[in-house]
């Protein structure tokens, strides 16, 4: 069998090293050109992981290993399983997107912008599909230079800013989490994730590491207290910069804690449930609300990611087969749906170089295919059955109905508040009469944005209408966590 998780992370990045050198700085069209067969090859060659997966299997799948640094146990260890997977298919249907939205948009340094998204594609996907504590760690930490490149180049007035902050959050966090994978190593004398998740530890230091990851992938997901770095970021990275970090970035937080937190410190998770449960509980409401008075586009949409992220850890914690799935497939519904919404405000971006929702208003009445796609995103984002955005968020629901009715219904209540500013926002930007003489000579989307928000329509739809090929591909992998989970260390 082709090393296909290989493929998946080197194809983009050599792409990436391939635009850096062959661009010319008169010709930008080459660079593009490479960029997108480049992102459509990294794409391809992760095909074969879902159509070779074996969904009855809860095993490792697709394993590569080698050795790295043998004097330390430090292996290029790969694999997935059914949690991991369909995170790798996204992030790479992802960065076609973003090379494709980039496509006319970027004309300053187009080589450089286009490069980097490939190699942080790849980098992504090393660290969805890492098995070795160094590997991970690497790939953890280098994807935060092509995100750092790109908000700090390309983005808004204070991209400097948001670019600085966005990265000293992240590697404050994953500083703590490289100090806990190395007293893993000091016990177990390997870098193992499978060592690791069969190493019994007490239940004090269950609880430090437990705080050192926590930080790691809150900052990540990002959580409330640790999420003011998000809306920064996003009101300020490119269009691309956006869809990749409320896709695909955000993601790798909540896989942390499916990947570490809950194998590994199972009786800590266990006991300090109730706290993430409330955190999580906090941005779902709190968060919703903060949504309701923005007047960025931009950055409603970052608070409404902070706040569908928040039932993601919700369904971590809840400890049951309909939680944990809800909150995977609510992972891959936002990358979709999240996509959508940043493309739709970069859409009006390009023409008016205005996000403020005060300067918008009657947007139907000169570009309506436009209005009709992002009342179908809006629709996704608060939840509408028959889109993507309801089933992770009913499944959730279940699951915490069944563990207690109040907390479920306060879950239940980002139904309420998702419809609220989702739709005050669409209400305010696309309805009423044209006040503004901009908005009066908008053209219609353009045959590429046409066709770019036709194929992400096509995923929300697909996923919302038959949501079983997402669910049976993590249903035993999820099933033997939970099992291991159940199982206390003491």
């Amino acid at each position: 069998m082709l090393p296909y998780l290989s493929l998946a992370i080197w194809v983009p990045i050599l792409a990436g090293l391939a635009v850096l050198v062959v661009h010319r700085d008169d010709d930008a069209s080459r660079a593009r050109w490479i960029a997108l067969a480049g992102a459509l090859a990294g794409f391809l060659v992760t095909l074969p992981l879902y159509f070779h997966f074996d969904v009855a299997s809860g095993a490792l799948q697709f394993v590569e290993r080698g050795e790295w640094i043998p004097r330390f146990d430090v292996w290029y260890h790969l694999g997935v399983d059914g949690i991991s997977v369909l995170f790798i298919l996204l992030n790479s249907f992802t960065t076609v997107l973003v090379v494709w939205a980039g496509w006319e948009v970027i004309e300053s340094r187009v080589s450089q912008y286009m490069a980097a998204f490939l190699i942080m594609s790849g980098l992504i996907n090393g660290a969805f599909s890492a098995m070795d504590g160094v590997l991970f760690y690497v790939f953890f930490e280098a994807m935060l230079i092509p995100m750092y490149l790109i908000i700090g180049i390309w983005g808004g007035p204070r991209r400097v800013y948001a670019a600085l902050k966005f990265f000293l959050y992240t590697l404050l966090g994953s500083l703590l989490m490289l100090v806990a994978f190395v007293y893993l190593y000091n016990v177990t004398e390997s870098f193992a994730l499978q060592d690791w998740y069969r190493v019994p530890l007490s239940l004090p230091v269950q609880y430090a590491l437990f705080v050192a990851f926590f930080l790691a992938f809150a900052v990540k997901v990002p959580m409330w207290p640790v999420h003011t770095w998000l809306p920064d970021a996003h009101v300020e990275a490119p269009t691309g910069g956006s869809v990749v970090l409320a896709a695909i970035t955000l993601k790798i937080g909540a896989y942390g804690f499916v990947r570490f937190i809950l194998p590994i410190l199972p009786d800590a998770s266990r006991e300090l449930s109730a706290f993430v449960i409330t955190l999580s509980l906090i941005a779902v409401i709190y968060i919703g609300f903060v949504a309701l008075v923005q007047s960025d586009m931009k950055k409603l949409i970052a608070y409404s990611s902070i706040s569908h992220m928040g039932f993601v850890t919700l369904g971590f914690f809840l400890f049951s087969p309909l939680g944990v799935e809800g909150a995977l497939v609510q992972m891959i519904s936002h990358g979709f749906v999240s996509a959508a919404m940043f493309l739709c405000v970069g859409v009006l971006y390009d023409r008016m170089h205005s996000r403020q929702i005060a300067d918008y208003g009657g947007v139907v009445n000169t570009m309506p295919r436009f209005a009709a796609f992002m009342m179908l995103f809006a629709m996704a984002n608060a939840g509408l059955p028959a889109t993507s955005g309801f089933v992770g968020e009913f499944l959730v629901i279940l699951a915490a109905v069944k563990v207690n009715f109040w907390l479920g219904f306060a879950a239940a209540t980002t139904l309420v508040l998702g419809a609220a500013y989702t739709l005050w926002m669409y209400k305010r930007v696309i309805f009423g009469a044209v006040a503004n003489p901009g908005v009066g000579a908008l053209a219609d989307l353009s045959r590429r944005e046409f066709w770019l928000l036709a194929v992400v329509a096509a995923a929300v739809l697909a996923m919302g209408l038959w949501p079983k090929p997402f669910v049976d591909v993590m249903h035993v992998s999820v099933t033997d966590l939970l099992a291991h989970v159940a199982r206390s260390k003491l």
